[in-house]
């Protein structure tokens, strides 16, 4: 028999998973926006880009904080306020676009636009299927995180062999990978909404850890798709 209360309990979780992934796209959204203004400021200040790029100490120092904020955030979001994680998901995409701006300075601006375009579509088709599909990701995400480790590793080892060979494959597997992970982490993220939250602090704090791993998704693929089609200056 139908039932018009299981109707509009369905409509109103729907609703409130949809309402959800929104401010999980926006902050994501937010954080891809504070990379480019970070990018921006850096490129326009010779005597800062001398500083970090002219001292490997330095840069790679950054390199080391992005990834120290990113273990911190992840493993301390629930016992940090809502404030907290959103100042530092802000202060790593900063950070991040500090070090970003090297990319600006190697590959032409065309070249990185186009890519950017190539991303954002891919992007975009990918969380879509991840949101939409029925089909249970779960294994596909334990494979590509294997991947990941794979390619990780690799990338440190050709940083001491800088085999032309390895980076291609590197490259192209690394779009697989990061293609498949915005399917998989969409689907993840989609479950944790439709679960519920016990107030507006978790909620708020789940939207910021699911817009930094959307985040690292689209600037990992982004990465991976311009060392294939970027040109170099």
């Amino acid at each position: 028999m139908f039932n018009p209360n299981e109707t509009y309990t369905d409509s109103r979780a729907i609703s409130v998973t949809n309402t959800f992934f929104q401010k999980v796209y926006l902050w994501m959204t937010a954080g891809l926006a504070t990379t480019a203004l970070a990018s921006a400021l850096m490129l326009s200040s010779p005597s800062a880009q001398q500083l970090i790029f002219g001292n490997r100490l330095v840069f790679y120092g950054l390199i080391f904080a992005e990834l120290g904020l990113v273990i911190a955030m992840s493993a301390a979001i629930n016992r940090i306020r809502a404030t907290t994680a959103t100042l530092l998901f802000l202060g790593y995409s900063a950070l991040n676009g500090v070090t970003f701006a090297a990319i600006f300075l190697i590959y032409t601006s065309s070249s990185i636009a186009s890519t950017f375009l190539v991303t954002s579509g891919t992007f975009a088709a990918m969380s879509i299927y991840g949101y939409v599909t029925k089909r249970d990701l779960t294994g596909f995400g334990s494979f590509l995180f294997m991947g990941l480790v794979g390619i990780i590793i690799a990338s440190v080892v050709n940083m001491f062999l800088n085999n032309a060979m390895i980076y291609w494959i590197i490259s192209y597997v690394g779009v697989f990978i990061f293609v498949g992970l915005t399917a998989y982490d969409t689907q993840k993220i989609k479950q944790i909404g439709q679960a519920g939250f016990a107030n507006e602090q978790d909620r708020h704090k789940a939207a910021i850890l699911g817009a930094l791993r959307l985040y690292l998704d689209f600037i990992n693929l982004f990465l991976m798709l311009l060392r294939i089609m970027g040109n170099r200056r």
